[in-house]
């Protein structure tokens, strides 16, 4: 069973910056691909970014070019750099890890707010 621990939100002004960490136990996140997702009160979850085992990146329209997802195999750590930050980026972010097997598990969350 992988625990996957997220840290790093947070208030911050419009325009400002966060960088979020999410850390895996066990072995199998050198292998994993890895996501962050978000859900807004009153909104389904969504996608925003997913990062693969091999490095390919993917992420969706309304945050491109404002967030960067990174991976640190040797410390089981993907990060979500977020710049540029706007009200509607306000959000629990969540961290996810799946496997081709089927397997996946979610973090527990981690609130972001944008605010003056």
């Amino acid at each position: 069973q992988v625990q996957l621990v997220e840290s790093g939100g947070g208030l911050v002004q419009p325009g400002g910056s966060l960088r979020l960490s999410c850390a895996a136990s066990g072995s199998i996140f050198s292998i994993a691909t890895m996501g962050w997702f978000r859900q807004a009160p009153g909104r389904e979850r969504e996608s925003v970014a997913s990062i693969t085992s091999g490095g390919s990146t993917n992420y969706a329209d309304s945050v491109k070019g404002r967030f960067t997802i990174s991976r640190d195999n040797a410390k089981h750590t993907v990060y979500l750099q977020m710049n540029s930050l706007k009200p509607e980026d306000t959000a629990v972010y969540y961290c996810k890890l799946w496997v081709f097997t089927g397997y996946d598990s979610w973090g527990q969350g981690t609130q972001v707010t944008v605010s003056s």
